[in-house]
């Protein structure tokens, strides 16, 4: 291999991204802009859920239930109803997703040792959401049942009311949350996002290189050189492995001021695995570019092949335990898998080369692999 041949080819890709400025852009502005809409654009916080109330009883012991989930950081309230009907229109129309109908004489039943129904209406568009809403109210009636037993207790036996919930609730449940302690959805997605934008940019920035060339006509230098393919390949490479591991550097910034997600790895260990992740995603790009003729193609196939698969199949969106068997399968034959695990785990969790060696070396495998039947499948004659 002649390093002056490598250098001349990276030279003059370097010139052509220079000389295109939209391209250019492009490749800064692209990753940070996907980084930014899908950051803030997907939450799995379930808050501020925006519910009515239809009040029949309108008594002490009725309003004390209410104000249990108007309280609640988890529920928006937005006034009362005076009938059924007015909660139809509200619900299908989405100006509510949650309403609570408490009977007549429920402070009655209540007082009497009577057991009182209370309905309440959720919206099951998104079955995600109605079913934490599901546990949000089942939580608060639960805690509602436990006070209102207390005090029944309290006054009977004539004790505190602290001595008559140690009563009614032996067993407390102390939750600990670990790694993201915080429960903010947003450091994980904004960690995770980190695979996804490797996953599409690099190989886009890598395939369109390519292509360029044989779009405007310039390939047939090539093939008409001395250049070895080995060089030319590595020539087109290198000024797009410089952009990412910039754009990972700029990437790795927004992520901990931006969304203040904390990083609790070693950073030489991250990046390290980064750039043999974008190595990976390059190589993606590079098949992309001999299978195709335009540029147009080549985005669009790109974005099949990288975007997809990093949604559906990493674990971003969809935890792996929860997939089906085949499923299960399907997802470890894509990098993103082992790269998401090594961000998240060196982000939230603190993990290191001991923790992740076999995600690095699957990374590896793949890197390996796609440069080697790229590199086999260019050819230095033109197909017909």
């Amino acid at each position: 291999m002649n390093l002056t041949r490598v250098w001349a080819v990276t030279y003059k890709e370097w010139r052509e991204i220079l000389r295109d400025r939209l391209f250019f852009a492009m490749a800064f502005v692209l990753p940070v802009g996907i980084f930014l809409v899908l950051g803030f654009g997907i939450s799995f916080d379930v808050e501020k859920i925006p519910f009515a109330v239809l009040d029949q009883d309108r008594s002490a012991m009725s309003r004390d239930f209410l104000h249990r989930f108007m309280d609640s950081r988890y529920f928006d309230y937005k006034g009362d109803v005076h009938s059924e009907r007015e909660l139809d229109p509200l619900l299908a129309h989405s100006d509510i997703r949650f309403a609570v109908i408490i009977p007549p004489r429920f402070q009655e039943q209540l007082l009497a040792g009577q057991a009182s129904s209370v309905q309440s209406l959720i919206d099951g568009v998104f079955p995600y959401r109605a079913e934490v809403t599901k546990g949000y109210v089942a939580a608060i009636i639960a805690n509602f049942n436990a006070q209102s037993l207390a005090e029944h207790l309290a006054r009977k036996l004539g004790i505190s009311k602290q001595q008559a919930m140690l009563q009614v609730s032996p067993v407390h449940l102390e939750a600990r949350y670990l790694y993201n302690q915080a429960l903010r959805s947003q450091w994980s997605i904004s960690s995770g996002l980190m695979m996804l934008v490797l996953m599409v940019t690099p190989p886009f920035l890598t395939a369109l290189g390519v292509v360029r060339e044989k779009e405007n006509g310039s390939i047939y230098n090539i093939y008409a050189s001395t250049i070895s393919r080995s060089e030319f390949i590595l020539g087109k490479f290198l000024p797009y492995l410089l952009i990412s591991c910039l754009n990972i550097v700029i990437l790795w910034w927004v992520v901990m001021t931006v969304y203040g997600t904390p990083f609790k790895g070693h950073p030489l260990f991250y990046y390290t695995a980064s750039v043999i992740y974008v190595i990976c995603t390059a190589g993606v790009g590079l098949l992309v570019s001999l299978l195709v003729r335009t540029q147009v193609a080549a985005v669009m196939l790109t974005m099949v092949i990288s975007f997809v698969p990093a949604m559906l199949y990493s674990g971003l969106l969809v935890p792996i335990e929860s997939m089906a068997l085949a499923t299960k399968i399907e997802a470890h034959l894509f990098p993103t898998l082992y790269f998401l695990r090594i961000s998240w785990g060196s982000f939230l969790k603190g993990l290191g080369w001991t923790e992740l060696w076999f995600d690095v070396c699957a990374l590896l495998f793949y890197a390996t692999l796609l440069w080697v039947v790229g590199f086999f499948n260019f050819h230095k004659r033109p197909s017909e």
